[in-house]
């Protein structure tokens, strides 16, 4: 009976402030005003869905297994729609997040700094799965945006005898930069400006407060490692780059 008099008050102020974000917006002209609006309807109807899904199959390996398969390659995509779609793009995409999540997960299980079990499967890796999709957006389209802006730079070392590679090589190293800033900021300033979620979540799931900052400790540096090896990988597999790539939308 408590869940129909909370969730009254929820849709209430869900939409007010997707009311506000859209006034925001629309009033600064800022292009697509609907746009977050519209993500937090579709985030909040995918979350019920998953939620009444995994609450039949969160103990189960194989259906944990199928769920981070299934928010692996929905990332995936996600993140190279966010670039210029392509077949080609996507294995790179997807090839350089596979490698950040993979190499992190088999850290954080096999030293035993979470428990291997797929309770913890799950949130760990859709959290890094997440934040890698998010790192790879950033670090693409960083990559795209400064070629195109620094092109006759780009030519010019081309001219003088480099190979693509090498006269992408410091926006390279930009973009991998850039594309990590939102993470590392996050974590230097964890307990200083926010409680990140995980923190939140494991108390109200009964954690003591230092159980609640170990977990959340091996999620920022999960989500660190998994963001540099993805962030590297894709800009080294675009960065030789031949023709002047089109703008972004």
């Amino acid at each position: 009976m408590t869940g129909v008099p909370n969730l009254i008050p929820t849709l209430i102020g869900v939409a007010a402030l997707a009311a506000i974000t859209i006034a925001v917006l629309w009033g600064s002209r800022t292009p697509h005003p609907s746009a977050p609006a519209l993500a937090i309807l579709r985030g909040a109807a995918q979350l019920a869905v998953i939620s009444v899904i995994l609450g039949g199959v969160i103990t189960s390996p194989l259906w944990v297994s199928v769920a981070l398969l299934l928010m692996f390659g929905v990332a995936a995509v996600t993140a190279t729609r966010r670039l210029h779609w392509s077949w080609n793009h996507f294995g790179l995409v997807a090839a350089a997040m596979g490698a950040g999540v993979l190499v992190t997960l088999l850290v954080v299980f096999s030293t035993g700094a979470i428990e291997f079990t797929p309770r913890y499967a799950l949130a760990i890796g859709g959290i890094v799965i997440g934040n890698a999709m998010s790192i790879a957006t950033l670090a693409g389209r960083r990559l795209t945006e400064s070629v195109n802006d620094h092109w006759d730079q780009v030519e010019g070392w081309t001219a003088l005898g480099a190979t693509p590679r090498q006269s992408t090589l410091a926006l390279a190293r930009d973009a991998v930069y850039s594309a990590l800033i939102p993470a590392t900021d996050q974590t230097k300033t964890t307990g200083l400006v926010t409680l990140p979620g995980a923190f939140v979540g494991a108390i109200f799931g009964g954690s003591s407060p230092l159980e609640a900052g170990r977990f959340q400790v091996v999620v920022l540096a999960s989500i660190m490692a998994a963001g540099a090896v993805t962030a590297v990988v894709l800009v080294r597999a675009l960065a030789p780059v031949r023709m002047r790539p089109a703008a972004l939308g």
